[in-house]
């Protein structure tokens, strides 16, 4: 069975309910973010807030904010409080696909696909946190590894990792 070609496009307001579903299906507990921020990050920076769809349906995403200093422990910047779209740091927030789609090479599509965005759009680096287990996908993506994070985010140890783009 051959699948059809993944599509890539901007959150809309309407994708807030099923990106939600998507983010608490994968993220344990309090590390999934609310539905009101999943409604903000659409709202205040669309073009950060990257979805993939495979037959018409949503089954993953990835959504950031942009930063001129990057503190990646600062929770209020999961609610875009301090967010520039002008600035230069991108922040990514949440990498999620649905549980049922995971395994099929869509994080790794939709991280080369939010990369190229990102670099047309002139940003020169990208941050994000990861637990332990996902270091070595994000370096094979490019990242370099930063340090542990002092963020205590969902009660989890979190890594930090940069790309310059």
């Amino acid at each position: 069975m051959v699948l059809p070609t993944p599509l890539f496009r901007h959150a809309t307001p309407q994708d807030a309910e099923r990106c939600y579903q998507i983010e608490i299906s994968a993220y344990e507990g309090d590390e999934a973010a609310t539905l009101e921020k999943i409604r903000t990050r659409i709202a205040q920076y669309s073009q950060g807030f990257l979805i993939l769809e495979q037959a018409s349906q949503v089954v993953g995403f990835i959504n950031s904010g942009c930063a001129h200093d990057v503190v990646m422990s600062d929770e209020a910047f999961k609610e875009l409080i301090g967010h520039d779209p002008a600035a230069p740091n991108v922040v990514i927030m949440s990498v999620v696909v649905s549980p049922e789609h995971q395994g099929k090479g869509f994080s790794t599509l939709l991280m080369h696909e939010f990369v190229e965005q990102m670099r047309s759009l002139g940003k020169k680096t990208i941050h994000l946190m990861c637990k332990e287990q996902h270091v070595g996908l994000y370096t094979r993506l490019g990242y370099q590894y930063v340090q542990p994070s002092p963020s205590e985010h969902g009660g989890m140890a979190w890594h930090e990792m940069v790309m310059a783009v």
